[in-house]
């Protein structure tokens, strides 16, 4: 399916940096006409939000400069990305609606306490206040639409920023109302107010912006994530989930169990799925996933023994497990190279036998059986006669016997240390494995005695009605 290209004037990058360019423009605008009505006036509530636009003018030129960073893609010194950038810029403007929210009270209670100064409520101040008013309601509009797409922390404390200059106009327009009224207080009172909204704004701000500077995990997040990890098919459990904000992701690492039976291939599975789940509810979080070995509660003693002489890389079999008089015995052959001398061999045996006894407990018992790995050798095909001889020795043994039938596929084979036999049969699919086990082996000790240079015989029993598979 061919997709359409993203238009570029719609990607988040380019919205979030039109959305800083109109923000600075609009406070330049404002900033202008305020504190040319407040000298004008005399009203120190005008004063006080044309010296507020002044400074967003500086604040939303960092809040510019921050998204224009923040979308730089990572790099050596930056393997997580730019994002935070915002959040410093959101952080600085913390600090200058704090110095802003004092300043402005300070004076107002100034005025108070000396019988404040006059004021012209003049047609030129009230319509400076409303032009605010009208631009404001945009402009919070505007980036709080774009912060909410892109998930930007400095276009968010943008628009969280201006809401409070919306409502701060509104009292300074019911300040210059009461003036005008015949209140001499009325401005400052304002202006108190004004000072009082720029510090809620200011601590709203902070509290949001050191939140994503010290990393914390967002609202019920790990939670939710945690509920979906461990109902993931193979997670054993969960240790831990590290979460944190970056912009408009949330990055992280999610640390999980799963049973140290399981080989490689199925342990990647198990990631790749829950992986791909977070990714379809979450399309935001970028995450990695550690898989961590747990012995689980139900994991047999044969499996045990089997991981302990794996991760030695030790082959084993004929493993053998009984209880004798309430504790564990465990048996089995342990092969090795048939040039390795005995005192190297029976190391071997010996590390296994004590790895296995503290995996199981010291109580348990263990016996090794050593002997020597068959080597890679290169074989061809007996003489037909001796084939054919067997094959038939084959057939009678199994004809007398009655359980196996059909003798087929038979292989004679010379190698340097004798004749290898292979060959296939068919029994009745109810019989136990432990009677056909039985049988076969019958069946092969009458090669050997009837061959004495048949040095192994491999019969492989087939259920009847198959059509020899394996």
């Amino acid at each position: 399916m061919r997709t359409r290209p993203q238009d570029p004037a719609k990607t988040p990058s380019t919205l979030k940096t039109r959305a800083a360019a109109a923000s600075v423009a609009t406070s330049l605008i404002l900033a202008v006409v305020k504190l040319a009505a407040g000298f004008a006036s005399g009203s120190l509530a005008l004063l006080s939000e044309g010296a507020h636009n002044a400074l967003d003018i500086g604040a939303s030129a960092l809040t510019f400069y921050a998204v224009r960073e923040a979308d730089k893609p990572p790099d050596a010194d930056h393997p997580y990305g730019h994002a935070k950038f915002e959040a410093v810029a959101a952080l600085a403007q913390t600090g200058f609606l704090a110095a802003l929210s004092i300043g402005v009270a300070f004076e107002a209670i100034e005025r108070i306490r000396e019988g404040g100064a006059p004021v012209d409520v003049n047609a030129f101040a009230i319509g400076a206040i409303v032009f605010s008013i009208a631009a404001d309601t945009v402009r919070w509009r505007a980036l709080t639409h774009v912060a909410r797409m892109t998930s930007s922390h400095a276009l968010l404390a943008d628009a969280l920023h201006y809401s409070s200059d919306l409502i701060s106009s509104v009292l300074v327009l019911l300040g210059l109302a009461a003036t005008r009224a015949g209140y001499p207080h009325g401005d400052a009172l304002a202006a108190i107010g004004v000072a009082g909204f720029i510090a809620v704004a200011g601590y709203r701000l902070g509290r949001a912006t050191i939140d994503a500077l010290v990393d914390r995990a967002p609202d019920g997040l790990p939670d939710a994530i945690r509920a979906l990890v461990v109902n993931t098919r193979g997670v054993a459990g969960i240790e831990a989930i590290r979460l944190r904000p970056s912009g408009a992701k949330i990055v992280g690492e999610i640390i999980v169990w799963v049973s140290r039976t399981l080989p490689l291939e199925r342990v990647a599975a198990i990631k790749a799925d829950a992986l791909a789940r977070i990714a379809r509810r979450w399309p935001q979080a970028e995450v990695t996933m550690t898989a961590n070995p747990l012995a689980l509660s139900d994991e047999t003693i044969l499996e045990s023994v089997l991981l302990i002489a794996a991760r030695r890389g030790l082959p084993v079999h004929h493993i053998s497990i009984q209880d004798i008089e309430g504790r564990k015995s465990v048996a089995l052959d342990l092969e090795v190279d048939r040039a390795m001398p005995l005192g190297d061999a029976h190391r071997l045996a010996s590390d296994l036998e004590d790895a296995i006894a503290e995996e199981i407990g010291y109580g348990v018992e263990v016996e090794t059986h050593i002997e020597p790995a068959e080597p890679e050798a290169r074989v061809q095909s007996a003489e037909p006669d001796l084939a054919r001889r067997i094959e038939a020795s084959l057939a009678a043994a199994a004809a007398a016997q009655g359980n196996l039938r059909d003798i087929h596929d038979v292989r004679v084979r010379e190698t340097p240390g004798g004749v290898f036999v292979l060959f296939h049969c068919r029994v009745d699919a109810a019989t136990p494995v432990e009677a056909v086990h039985d049988a076969v082996d019958a069946l092969e000790r009458s090669v050997r005695e009837a061959f004495p240079e048949a040095r192994r015989v491999v019969g492989h029993a087939e259920p009847a009605g198959t059509d020899g598979g394996r």
